[in-house]
This record gives C-alpha cells, structure tokens and sequence, in this order.
C-alpha cells in the first residue's frame, strides 16, 4: 500500500514524542505539565512553554537535557524554547 503523505509528520511527532519523553523526569513538576514539544529539526528541537517564566527556568536546564538526549541516541545540538502567543476571545 501506499505510505500516507502524512508519513513524514507522524515520524517527526513520534519522534518529539520521544524525546519529551526523555527529558520529562529531568523538569521540576511544575514545569512537567506545561512544556510541549515542537517540531525536530536536522539538529535541534524546539520546546514551547505558556509563559516567560517557564522559559527562563527551562532555558537554565538545558544544558542537562541536550545532554540527556545525546546520551538517549537522540543527537540534539540545540534546544530552543518558544513561549506560546495566547489568544484572548
């Protein structure tokens, strides 16, 4: 049969599925609820949090969790973090 166009996306949300999986026990508990994963790319992998005070703290732990990646075989160069825009209706 022939693969779905959706193919590639499916592979790359398993793939940021895996490395959230990852890093999740290294994140304060408060941050374990709030932190979703973004998109992989070649060799980084963006992290998107609620608000700015996420960020600051969860750009303190990175370091530690492209480290943790690494050593799981998921090679990251890079970790970036994007707070998400809120829509108010």
């Amino acid at each position: 049969p022939p693969r779905s166009t959706l193919f590639p996306y499916t592979t790359l949300f398993r793939s940021s599925g895996a490395c959230l999986a990852i890093i999740q026990p290294l994140l304060p508990p408060a941050l374990r609820g709030v932190v979703k994963p973004g998109a992989p790319e070649a060799d980084s992998w963006t992290l998107l949090v609620p608000h700015a005070a996420a960020a600051a703290k969860l750009r303190q732990l990175l370091p530690k969790l492209v480290s943790a990646l690494n050593t799981a075989g998921h090679p990251v160069g890079a970790i970036r973090v994007k707070v998400l825009k809120t829509s108010f209706q």
